[in-house]
């Protein structure tokens, strides 16, 4: 049986005469925790984003799970997003939506929750991550660090197999920092058991 939940074949990706990505081979472990790093600008953003479909390959293959996705259409790519949780740099929150609306969005777009059900886990993951309080305040009203924080939770609001971080602890104070890498690994930890 494979245990590879993602693997990465010869993947190349350029933007016009920039070359991002060169042939990239990388195998992660179903259960595993798998850090990227690398130089500021060396392609580590545009690789998660081949990894749920945002970004084509321009030559090579991904799979998750056993399906290469670089040759889904786009209802098939979405099957697969949902099982992604993806914590985007600056947390690519909806402005126009306050920070409730903001993590209950996936839970109104991809189940049959009742408006009771989302509540409760919007509120459950709000307090995971220190901000119950806030539910009504638009992004524009929130530090980065608390915009971050959001989007973790809007990433966890799903419970999805496979958590994709750019950059988790950017923004966050050394404290808060440390709290959400505490807290995950315990999650990671009770996942994997």
């Amino acid at each position: 049986m494979d245990n590879k939940a993602i693997r990465i074949v010869d993947l190349h990706k350029s933007f016009g005469t920039q070359k991002v990505l060169s042939g990239i081979d990388l195998e992660i472990e179903k259960g595993k925790i798998t850090v990227v790093i690398g130089k500021s600008g060396g392609g580590k953003s545009v690789l998660l984003k081949h990894l749920i479909g945002l970004i084509k390959p321009d030559l090579g293959e991904i799979w998750v799970n056993g399906t290469d996705i670089t040759k889904l259409n786009e209802r098939d790519l979405n099957e697969i997003r949902i099982k992604f949780g993806m914590l985007f740099q600056e947390a690519a929150l909806f402005d126009s939506m306050d920070v409730f609306d903001n993590i209950a969005f996936p839970l109104r777009e991809h189940t049959n929750k009742s408006e009771k059900e989302i509540r409760k886990l919007v509120e459950e993951k709000l307090k995971q991550v220190g901000l119950l309080r806030f539910e009504d305040k638009m992004p524009a009203e929130l530090s980065g660090g608390m915009r971050k924080r959001v989007g973790l939770a809007r990433a966890l609001s799903l419970d999805p197999e496979t958590i994709l971080f750019d950059e988790p602890t950017s923004a966050l104070d050394p404290i808060i920092s440390l709290t959400i890498l505490r807290w995950h690994s315990g999650r990671l930890r009770d996942w994997l058991s």
